[in-house]
């Protein structure tokens, strides 16, 4: 699983255990819609991580806490 991937699934599964609406999570992170769409969509495969602290904002949690997930912890060697 590359970052991309793996950065996707945890945004929706962050908004799924909060009951999160992709719409809302764009309101109160500040982001648009189509950027969120196109992240979780996965046509944006390179997430910034301004992006991703503006995501953890809109949650309400630290891009530590958005990190603390295993999904993380067997990411593919993206150096070709």
């Amino acid at each position: 699983m590359t970052i991309g991937e793996a950065c996707r699934i945890r945004i929706q599964e962050l908004c799924d255990e909060r009951g999160i609406t992709l719409n809302k999570l764009a309101i109160t992170s500040g982001i648009t819609q189509s950027t969120l769409n196109n992240i979780i969509s996965g046509r944006n495969k390179s997430t910034t991580v301004s992006t991703l602290k503006k995501v953890c904002d809109g949650i309400d949690i630290s891009i530590r806490e958005f990190f603390a997930s295993e999904i993380f912890d067997e990411l593919e060697q993206e150096r070709k």
